[in-house]
């Protein structure tokens, strides 16, 4: 009995503050990603072609390459999305002039027509997610994720 109450014990203050911080904060970002995906799935998408489309209207014409290393994601897993954006008419890759191996991806009319309304749909997720915390709070928030984002910083 002794032994079972002592292993009980031990079990209960395995976990520390800085794991319920970080396992909640993987919560946050998981609750986050199927509510994102659910808002999208609405136009075929995901959030990673999301979020692929707001790369490619910021900077048209990455590679796949630079695309993969911006969403922070393999690059066999970015040319899926790339293959599924293109049999929805969203992008287009066209050979480089330069080099005839590259491709740089475009986005065609249809992205650029269909990004207003996933704007506005990632508008409301973020609205959700920071409904009611005061402005001063998500800066610091900013802040402290920047400087966590910074001290894992791999180069």
């Amino acid at each position: 009995m002794q032994i079972e109450q002592d292993a009980d014990a031990a079990a209960a203050s395995f976990l520390n503050d800085t794991d319920r911080v970080v396992f909640l904060m993987e919560e946050v970002t998981r609750r986050l990603r199927k509510t994102f995906d659910a808002s999208v799935e609405q136009f075929g998408l995901t959030r990673t072609q999301w979020r692929a489309l707001a790369y490619l209207y910021r900077t048209p014409g990455l590679t796949q390459t630079e695309l993969a290393r911006k969403l922070e994601l393999e690059r066999a897993g970015v040319g899926q999305a790339i293959d599924k954006l293109e049999d929805l008419g969203l992008v287009e890759r066209r050979s480089a002039k330069d080099d005839r191996r590259v491709w740089k991806i475009h986005l065609l009319p249809a992205a650029i027509d269909l990004l207003p309304q996933l704007r506005k749909e990632a508008d409301a997720v973020y609205d959700q997610l920071l409904k009611g915390i005061p402005a001063r709070d998500i800066r610091t928030l900013q802040e402290v994720i920047n400087a966590m984002q910074a001290n894992l910083a791999v180069e």
